[in-house]
């Protein structure tokens, strides 16, 4: 009885359609249902297509070596499609960008984006790459190509970090494509380095801090061995414990600078030392004083 009536209800409420209208509303639901997908599917091509142009239109920003303009279509291109297709290569892209643009820091923040959400990415390395290069040359600029300036007396943080940037590339990534040049980099930037804290310690002998001075020679001894800087840290040391008036400390740098250089400029043909000239406190030609003691 249950059931019958509950049949009986419900023929009342819905009633039953014959054949004919049975088969007309099957066809105009498989209509509906046609149109529906077609106009997703429009829908999905057309953005398909529009993320594919902003891409290609990045694309031939960087070929035609307009960065900041490629830059912005990537920027746009991750915003409007952020799980796109092209999504994560843009964010890839945008630090070569702005590398070439010479955008260090922002090329800097978006590596450091780019390996913090993607760190198993397949081209991760790349990042780490870019980074680096964006710290190179970060000091790099219109007076350098002009005027023949001394690297090593410019601020060695960016080439610090630079260094730095490499190391990690090659720790993590030892067979990557980006490591020989990484590797390449890192020697001269070790050179840099090393000579920079020399350009430090012939000062501080031209303005009579000779501890100072000794401590930055022994600095490059322990840190950068290998280098070009290394018998001219030991000369340093020699000169800066002679005149703190340390004969031991002085004559112990100097057997290690005869043994291991017996051609530096600072020894005779007899193994004498002599003091560097170039260290000792002069007085400053008006080009020097004109410059701010960049040149004369």
């Amino acid at each position: 009885m249950v059931k019958y009536l509950t049949f009986q209800a419900s023929t009342r409420l819905e009633p039953s359609l014959n054949k004919n209208q049975s088969s007309a509303f099957a066809l105009t639901l498989l209509l509906i249902a046609s149109l529906l997908a077609g106009c997703a599917k429009d829908a999905d091509d057309s953005e398909e297509a529009s993320e594919l142009v902003l891409y290609r239109s990045a694309q031939s920003g960087m070929a035609a070596g307009n960065y900041k303009d490629a830059v912005t279509r990537l920027q746009t291109l991750e915003s409007r499609f952020p799980f796109g297709r092209y999504a994560e290569q843009a964010q890839l892209e945008i630090i070569y960008a702005y590398y070439k643009s010479a955008q260090s820091e922002a090329a800097r923040a978006a590596a450091d984006r780019f390996i913090r959400l993607h760190g198993n990415h397949p081209n991760v390395d790349y990042a780490y790459y870019l980074r680096g290069l964006a710290s190179f040359e970060e000091d790099e600029n219109f007076l350098t190509k002009i005027f023949p300036l001394d690297p090593s007396k410019r601020d060695p943080g960016a080439a610090r970090e630079s260094f730095d940037d490499f190391s990690r590339l090659l720790r993590r990534f030892p067979s990557s494509e980006y490591a020989p040049d990484a590797q390449k980099r890192m020697r001269y930037l070790k050179n840099l380095l090393a000579e920079s804290e020399l350009h430090a310690a012939r000062y501080y002998i031209y303005r009579g801090a000779f501890m100072a001075a000794a401590n930055r020679g022994r600095y490059v001894l322990e840190n950068f061995q290998g280098t070009v800087a290394v018998p001219d840290a030991l000369a340093i040391m020699v000169e800066a414990y002679r005149l703190l008036e340390q004969p031991t400390l002085a004559d112990n740098s100097l057997r290690v600078l005869r043994t291991n250089y017996p051609d530096h400029r600072t020894l005779d043909e007899d193994g004498v030392f002599e003091a560097d000239r170039s260290v000792i406190k002069s007085q400053k030609s008006w080009l020097n004083l004109l410059t701010l003691g960049i040149f004369g």
